[in-house]
């Protein structure tokens, strides 16, 4: 019995609950309660028993990301991180990703023309993500143009298209 009147046992079993239920959050999938079988096999307790080998980092990092679910997730942050080797190095420059979200990537282009000439491309830049990085799961793209000033100040703004000017 500890000094609050319950048994170490209620301790980690409260401390377990609330683990699981962490657990449970951060990786979205349901944790059973079932008690493990003993005669599964985790692994020899002698020094060279089978599955005592090292394993390499590059090996434990991949089975990490599985086991939480990241693979997707890393992928698609390959594709923001890789865009110029996917566009290649002059449309790169023109060009930056923004986001990528429920398999749509946005990409933010320096004018109207650079977005009209990656528009064109996108079948071909869509190949070139699902053949390098088919866990992203990118289903189309969306080509912005510049940033352009907004001139809608205030909560009186009167609707309409405003200034007809082009920017880009």
């Amino acid at each position: 019995m500890t000094q609050t009147g319950h048994s170490s046992e209620d301790m980690d079993s409260e401390a377990t609950r609330f683990y699981r239920h962490l657990k449970q959050i951060w990786s979205g999938k349901k944790h059973s309660s079932r008690p493990r079988d003993k005669s599964e096999k985790r692994g020899g307790s002698l020094p060279f028993d089978a599955g005592r080998d090292p394993h390499s980092i590059g090996s434990t990092i991949g089975s990490l990301s599985r086991q939480l679910g990241w693979v997707s997730e890393l992928a698609q942050s390959q594709v923001l991180i890789g865009w110029s080797s996917i566009a290649g190095e002059n449309m790169a420059e023109h060009s930056h990703p923004v986001d990528l979200k429920d398999g749509v990537l946005v990409i933010q282009c320096d004018s109207t023309a650079w977005a009209t000439e990656l528009r064109l491309m996108r079948s071909t830049i869509l190949q070139q993500i699902a053949l390098r990085y088919p866990e992203a799961k990118v289903e189309t793209i969306r080509f912005l143009g510049p940033d352009v000033p907004s001139w809608k100040h205030g909560f009186r703004s009167v609707p309409g298209r405003g200034p007809r000017d082009t920017y880009g």
